[in-house]
This record gives structure tokens, C-alpha cells and sequence, in this order.
């Protein structure tokens, strides 16, 4: 990693030692990302924002969310898990990368290149012992039994013999800054059903092997995800996978607390993803019929994590001293069943995960730092990319130019202490149907794409300070030709020129 760590002072309590003063600790980063998890997931959204009952109650997540600064404008980068996660990794939008779609098979080639700025490597390089945990989603490299040569082939069926799963050859968790890693390769739903800690195969039990795993083979069918099926362990159980992530979690904070590093733990949560299998309980709360379906039981599941998680911090007497981020990598699920009692997993937003609507990519999103960030409701526009921007700047990491182009500081909004640089517009995509997004002046212009962006046209205009609802497309309302194509002509000069869309970025 070329990062140079800036000799630049910043503010508050990451001033070096001045005037005989002695330096405050940096504080330890706490960062995570839910999966498919929607405003209408969070009972605190439902309480203090719509100021209705809520469905499902999330007393864990709520608690700390009272504590910080919650962000009502706040988006994942796309509307759908793979591209997001590249977005937050890097800093940049998904078309810088080599596949604009965001879409990376289990054995796809990383998107990072070496010496890159990631969201591990400008912690790392600032001294901080960093570990990930949960669901990668990146791709990754690993070897065909004796040849020295990579695997790129399909991701799922029987792939017994053809592809050494028991280490990583590269392009995992480390390759992106961070020293330690408890990874699923695909999260909860395949399909490659494995664990690895260090990049080296974690089996479930004593007794595990890798099997081609279907059906017929896993000892719970629901198991095997419409995802299909891949090879796994012998005893993948989707119940327990979240106990098991959020114990490591809890270890690598425990194991940290000890040393004189700060550290820095990204949680990626594979929870609310399907299948939904809900364990009948966790650390002794009920969670299999908790709420009105499944899904919702996995919120109360996902909320369980995060209070072991806390709990840990303040144990160790870590939390008053940690920047804790909350977030998710796309909007909620739709789900039929809780849809008849009033959910809605955009809240008042319309669309889910993988529209291009703002319920498809407005999540709960939030960040607390005891002593540090005021608690409180804010509607600056805030987007989970933003990350590596606002880690840097807080550990004092200089991000090389030309690198995370898209990811704005945060950090002076979060704090009150320094210059916060508001985005001027904002472009980001939805899912699978290839549509793409730029927000401006109160508007919103969708674009329709093809897979492999060659072709662009513009499909729906809303004006969202009138119309929050996206009720009503604008598209052929002749008075807005004007203002339809200067959005689409802004867009595409955006995207030819490659320019950093994030203020302050070179």
C-alpha cells in the first residue's frame, strides 16, 4: 500500500502534541454494514422520524442511534449488495472499476488494484490493527489443484476436485488492508456456503467437509439459497451463522482492547438477506417468532448482534473512545406476509432493494462517538462510499490523488470541527435492471443503461423536494426537456470525463 500518512494536524482529538499537551488516543473504528436492511427495519426510524408504531422492535440499534447523529438523507451507493460494497471499499463509483455493473461472482477478479486506497488500507497505514468479519462479495482468487494457476470458472455446481477451497490465493480481506478477517465468501446465501478465518477454510465443526452442497446433501434444505447450489461444509447451518460472526467480532474487539494499537473492525453482517432462517434464540432473547415473518425475525437476530458487539466495546472499556458507524448496503426486502400489517421497508420512500426509487438506496445511517459528535438528526446528504474519505481523514491518512474520487469527508459535519464540504449532486445506480442516477437541484434523473454501458437514455425525471414519493414521472412533460437533457447531458460529461464526483477530491 503506497498511502502516505499526511503531516497534516487535524482537529479535536487527532492534534499531535502541541504546546506540551500530550495527543488523546486516536479512537478505535467500529464500522458496519447490514445486508438488505431498510429504514422500515429500524424502530427508532419509525419512532423518531414517522412518528408511527413500529412492526419490529430493534432496542440495540435504537439505543445507539439515540446516541449519534442520524442522517436522514443517507444512501448505499447503489441499490444492490456487490456494487455497494465495491463503492465502500474503494471510495469510487462502480464505473471506475472493470465491470460498471458491480456484479463479482465468487471467483471473479478483484476490482482493486495493488497499492490502491481501500477503506482497510488508510486505517492500516495509520497504525490501526484492522480486521473484517462477514460477507465479502468481491470476488476472489483461489488455485486449481496442482497447477499454479487461478480458477475463473462457474460459481456454483460440483466443482469437487476442481478448485483447492481450502485458502484463499489472494485478493481476500488482506489484500485490502485488513490483518485479520473472518470471511463469508458470499454471506448467507451461497453459493459457496463456506467460512474462512485468515483466508484459510474455518469448518464448522470437527467433523466438516467440503461437498458439493444441494438439497439433497445440506441437513437443512432452506440452507441452500435460490442463489443455488456450490460446494460447503458438510455442516453449514444458516441458523447459527450470525452467532458465529458476531463472536468473532466480539473476539477481535476483545483480543485488540489488549494491545496499544487502535483498531478498526468492519462488520459486514449478512443479516437480513434470504433465506431467512431465524435461530429460536440468541444469548437467550427469542428470535424464531419474534415478529410477524421470518424476515422481521432476522431484524430482531441482526439487533442481538449489535448489542454483543456494544456490549463488548463497553466491557473492554473501549466505547467511549470509538467511532461507531451504522449502516446498510442497499435498501429493505420486500415482504408480502408483514406488507398486510402496514411494513414498508422503505418507510415513507417508495421502492426496495434494486430499484432505482429512493427506498431502493436511503437506509438508516447513522455514526456515535461519545463526547465527540453531538446526537441528533441531520438532512445532509451522506452515502456509505464516504467512508474512506472520513476514516482518513480522521486517522490522519493522506489519500494518494486520483484515488477514492467519489467518497466526501464526513468527518467535519460529524464532529462540528472543521469545513464540511457539501456535494453539489450526487450520482450513484440501482440493480440488476441497469438503471443509473443523478440527483440535482431537487431532481432526480434515472437513466437506462445497458449491461455492458454502451447505451444511454434517459427513462424518468422526479422532482423530489415536490414529489418525495417519485409518484409521478416527469419524463414527457415537454415544459422539463430543457432541464431532462442538461441532467443527462451533466451525467455522461460526468461519466466521460472520469472527473471525482466528491467535493475536494483532485
Amino acid at each position: 500500500m503506497n498511502v502516505k500518512t499526511s503531516i497534516l494536524l487535524l482537529s479535536s482529538a487527532l492534534l499531535l502534541p502541541i504546546c506540551g499537551k500530550a495527543a488523546e488516543p486516536k479512537p478505535n473504528i467500529v464500522f458496519i454494514m447490514a445486508d438488505d436492511l431498510g429504514l422500515g427495519d429500524i424502530s427508532y426510524y419509525a419512532n423518531s422520524i414517522q412518528k408511527k408504531k413500529p412492526l419490529v422492535h430493534t432496542p440495540a440499534i435504537d439505543a445507539l442511534a439515540a446516541e449519534g447523529l442520524w442522517f436522514t438523507d443517507g444512501h448505499s451507493a447503489t441499490s444492490l449488495c456487490a456494487p455497494t460494497r465495491y463503492a465502500v471499499m474503494s471510495g469510487n463509483n462502480n464505473y471506475r472499476s472493470y465491470a460498471p455493473p458491480g456484479v463479482w461472482s465468487t471467483f471473479a477478479p478483484t476490482a482493486f488494484k495493488p497499492g490502491e486506497a481501500t477503506l482497510g488500507s488508510v486505517v492500516k497505514e495509520a497504525g490501526y490493527n484492522t480486521g473484517f468479519i462477514g460477507k465479502w462479495h468481491l470476488g476472489g482468487d483461489f488455485k486449481i489443484p496442482g497447477k499454479d494457476e487461478i480458477y475463473r470458472g462457474k460459481k456454483d455446481g460440483d466443482l469437487t476436485g476442481e478448485v483447492d477451497l481450502t485458502k484463499w490465493a489472494g485478493s481476500g480481506p488482506k489484500f485490502c488492508g485488513f490483518d485479520y478477517d473472518f470471511t463469508t465468501p458470499c454471506g448467507i446465501q451461497g453459493p459457496l456456503y463456506l467460512l474462512y478465518e485468515n483466508e484459510t477454510w474455518y469448518p464448522w465443526a470437527k467433523d466438516s467437509e467440503i461437498i458439493f452442497f444441494n438439497k439433497e446433501t445440506a441437513k437443512r434444505p432452506k440452507d441452500v439459497s435460490d442463489k443455488g447450489a456450490g460446494m460447503g461444509d458438510s455442516n453449514w447451518d444458516a441458523r447459527e451463522l450470525g452467532n458465529i460472526l458476531s463472536a468473532k467480532a466480539v473476539e477481535f474487539i476483545q483480543t485488540s482492547a489488549k494491545k496499544e494499537k487502535p483498531f478498526f473492525l468492519y462488520y459486514c453482517a449478512p443479516m437480513v438477506h434470504v433465506p431467512h432462517c431465524p435461530p429460536d434464540t440468541f444469548d437467550g432473547k427469542k428470535i424464531k417468532g419474534a415478529a410477524p415473518t421470518d424476515h422481521l425475525d432476522m431484524v430482531v437476530e441482526l439487533d442481538m448482534e449489535i448489542k454483543r458487539i456494544v456490549d463488548a466495546l463497553k466491557e473492554s472499556g473501549e466505547y467511549e473512545n470509538t467511532l461507531f458507524v451504522f449502516t446498510s448496503d442497499n435498501g429493505g426486502l420486500g415482504d408480502k406476509e408483514a406488507s398486510a400489517l402496514g411494513y414498508r421497508p422503505g418507510g415513507e420512500w417508495s421502492g426496495t432493494k434494486n430499484s432505482p426509487l429512493e427506498g431502493g438506496h436511503r437506509i438508516p445511517f447513522f455514526a456515535v462517538w461519545p463526547g465527540h459528535i453531538k446526537p441528533g438528526i441531520t438532512d445532509e446528504l451522506a452515502v456509505n462510499q464516504d467512508m474512506v474519505a472520513t476514516f482518513a481523514a480522521l486517522v490522519g491518512t493522506e489519500i494518494p490523488k486520483g484515488q477514492a474520487q467519489d467518497s466526501n469527508n464526513l468527518l467535519p459535519l460529524l464532529t462540528g470541527s472543521g469545513t464540511f464540504q457539501q456535494r453539489d449532486y450526487w450520482v450513484n445506480q440501482a440493480g440488476a435492471n441497469q438503471e443509473l442516477m443523478i440527483r440535482k437541484d431537487g431532481w432526480k434523473l434515472v437513466i437506462q443503461s445497458d449491461f455492458k454501458r454502451t447505451k444511454y437514455k434517459p427513462k424518468a425525471l422526479y422532482h423530489l423536494e415536490k414529489d418525495p414519493r417519485e409518484s409521478k414521472n416527469l419524463i414527457a412533460n415537454p415544459e422539463l426537456k430543457e432541464r431532462t437533457d442538461q441532467m443527462f447531458k451533466d451525467y455522461m460529461d460526468i461519466l466521460e470525463s472520469g472527473r471525482p464526483t466528491a467535493p475536494g477530491r483532485q
